[in-house]
């Protein structure tokens, strides 16, 4: 609907306030009201799921390496958040089965595949009963194809920042949500999304005040942001702003 507020994803959680892709800066979110959490997944060496954006291990712990090349029994152990601030000392990367059962009921998930197996996470998702509340992109587009085919019935987002790519989306994986960078998004490729009846969303990863008034007048379906506090704000302030 026109005037219904713009759904807010926390890119990688509330990553200001507490490691990324962690319960802390997911739990930060749900306490916000956002309508969605961004997580990111990747597998270990011995094909467990994991919220971790990856590759490296050095990037948010003291591990050493890629996280595929390590097995679950050593990735538990891991500190994922001390690094960030000591309070988050003993912050784990969570397990995707355990952060799905967990977040349940709390927040919905845009769910970013960095890697994993199709059929293990398929499973996961059908075995939270969360059909209905998240969404997918994958980092491999031939993972997005074996995907859809899969899970004709799960939500897939694509990347798009142009009416014929947009177009693409439709024609070769029926793209349900296509994600539009900031500075390419304008109201013809908006309104072409609506059209056509598939969902739009604007990434937009800083803070300028300026930008969030002009999603807001664009008025698409979903802001990917790392400032989902301030962005609610802000609409909060002009909910019926309309579009020139």
């Amino acid at each position: 609907m026109e005037n219904s507020p713009i759904q807010i994803v926390c890119h990688r959680g509330a990553n200001e306030f507490a490691p990324e892709n962690t319960y802390a800066s997911s739990q930060i979110c749900i306490d916000w009201g956002m309508d969605f959490v961004e997580i990111d997944v990747n597998s270990s060496n011995d094909s467990i799921l994991y919220v971790f954006h990856g590759l490296e291990l050095e990037k948010t712990t003291r591990g050493k390496g890629i996280i595929m090349a390590h097995l679950a029994e050593d990735i538990d152990q891991l500190d994922a958040g001390e690094s960030f601030d000591p309070k988050f000392k003993g912050e784990p990367i969570p397990r995707l089965d355990d952060y799905l059962g967990w977040i349940k009921g709390k927040s919905k998930l845009f769910l970013d595949i960095k890697f994993a197996n199709l059929n293990q996470l398929i499973a996961l998702i059908r075995k939270h009963e969360i059909e209905s509340d998240c969404f997918f992109w994958f980092q491999m587009p031939e993972m997005a194809i074996t995907f859809r085919k899969l899970a004709p019935d799960l939500t897939l987002k694509v990347n798009a920042n142009s009416i014929a790519e947009v177009k693409q989306a439709i024609k070769e994986l029926n793209a349900d949500i296509v994600e539009i960078d900031y500075e390419k998004a304008n109201l013809d490729l908006i309104d072409f999304c609506k059209n056509h009846h598939v969902l739009s969303m604007i990434c937009y990863q800083d803070a300028d005040e300026g930008a969030f008034e002009n999603i807001i007048k664009l008025h698409p379906d979903f802001v990917n942001t790392n400032y989902g506090d301030r962005f609610a704000e802000k609409q909060n302030k002009i909910p019926m702003l309309k579009k020139k």
